[in-house]
């Protein structure tokens, strides 16, 4: 399963590569099953994953950002979560900060996994055994399995970093209602704005990789908690998304999650919870999760403690 991750995540790589910066790729085609707009270089790599599939492993589901899931009609041993562009408008921009996420979970015949928590049977973030994470335009490969560890990419490098104002992380803003998401933020983004620094990289997967490599302190992605906890918020999300909630999804996490588990690297969501019992298969609002990533115990309580005060401004 590890070597057939690998393979799918540098094909669609490969397949996506002569596109970068295509305007030709900025068409607009049907929306996906998430609700996002799905251009053209989306289509073309799902069309990738697909025929890719059904010539190396037809015994393996998937489910993916544009087609949800798609399962084989004599049954499934496996499924992949996939997400064939992370970072669709980086790359149509040309801009490094797009990834390949590819994450493996098993099944059995009736998609029940190893010791799934939940009462549903269906596999869960903490049953991915496999996640590999493929920069694009470099090709620079991250690929971690569960209990043995991150098995190839650069060096493990977590920050050290305790101190908010030193802080340099990510957030994003696609698809959100501008004017919560920074309240939500704002103490973070004041005291490490000058101090530290703040990103919008468009990529959960790519900006969840930089913790381990220690290029960020931490990312942080309140939105769900958002939609969850203040009345009418959900109609603002949806709003923005036009008709859908867009937050970050399993496809967006399933893969960078393990990677940063096996890294060592601290991951919640936006209330300090593991998340382990998520559901892996779906892109509804259900589905959906708030993340909060950092290189070390320390920093992911200054940075949930900043986000409680924040949610409490926008709470009233």
């Amino acid at each position: 399963m590890r070597e057939l991750v690998r393979d799918l995540a540098l094909a669609l790589r490969e397949r996506v590569l002569p596109q970068l910066g295509s305007h030709a790729g900025r068409v607009h085609e049907a929306a996906a099953a998430g609700g996002d707009v799905t251009f053209a270089i989306d289509a073309d790599a799902e069309r990738e994953l697909e025929s890719f599939l059904a010539e190396r492993a037809p015994d393996v589901a998937f489910y993916s950002e544009d087609r949800g899931l798609v399962e084989p009609s004599g049954g499934a041993r496996a499924v992949l979560v996939v997400d064939p562009i992370d970072g669709t408008r980086p790359a149509l921009a040309g801009l490094e900060s797009c990834c390949v996420s590819v994450a493996a979970a098993p099944l059995d015949g009736e998609r029940a996994v190893r010791a799934s928590t939940r009462s549903s049977g269906e596999p869960a973030m903490g049953d991915v055994t496999v996640g590999c994470v493929v920069e694009i335009p470099s090709g620079r490969v991250f690929l971690a399995e569960r209990g043995v560890g991150v098995v190839e990419g650069p060096p493990v490098r977590l920050s050290r970093n305790e101190r908010i104002e030193r802080m340099f992380w990510s957030h994003g803003f696609r698809g959100r209602p501008a004017r919560p998401m920074a309240e939500v933020l704002g103490d973070l983004i004041d005291a490490s704005s000058v101090g530290g620094a703040t990103f919008e990289l468009g990529s959960a997967a790519f900006e969840l990789t930089r913790v381990v490599t220690g290029q960020l302190d931490a990312c942080v992605e309140p939105g769900p908690r958002l939609v969850d906890e203040i009345p009418g918020m959900r109609a603002e999300f949806e709003r923005v998304g036009g008709g859908a909630v867009l937050n970050n999804s399993p496809y967006d996490l399933a893969a960078a999650t393990l990677i940063l588990e096996e890294a060592g690297a601290v991951i919640t969501d936006a209330y300090g919870r593991s998340l382990a019992g998520c559901p892996l298969l779906g892109s509804a609002h259900e589905f959906q999760m708030s993340v909060v990533a950092s290189g070390n115990p320390a920093l992911q309580a200054a940075i949930l403690k900043l986000l409680d005060a924040g949610f409490r401004r926008v709470s009233g």
